[in-house]
């Protein structure tokens, strides 16, 4: 569905998302990544459970807060990869611990 408009140069690191190493283009956003890898959803919405996919891309919208490095509410289309990240998708609303 989605496909890259720039050639990383054959460079790549290699993520997790979910529990699935995925292979993505070096300097990419992780909402970028994920997006040209398939991946679905990012995160659900607190209230219905709604899945939400990146929408403006440009960290005004937060549709898509997913967890990175056990790390929540991190806005995927603001931060690049890096090789070992470990990316989750947030399901509803971050708790607070008492």
């Amino acid at each position: 569905m989605f496909r890259r408009l720039h050639d990383a140069g054959g460079q790549s690191v290699t993520i997790d998302f979910e529990g699935d190493a995925l292979q993505v283009g070096a300097q990419e956003t992780v909402a970028a990544a994920l997006m040209a890898a398939g991946a679905g959803h990012s995160r659900t919405t607190p209230v219905s459970g709604a899945p939400r996919l990146p929408f403006c891309m440009m960290g005004v919208c937060f549709d898509c807060l997913v967890e990175i490095d056990g790390v929540p509410n991190k806005q995927a289309c603001m931060e690049t990869v890096r090789e070992g990240m470990k990316i989750r998708r947030q399901d509803g609303k971050r708790r607070l611990d008492p």
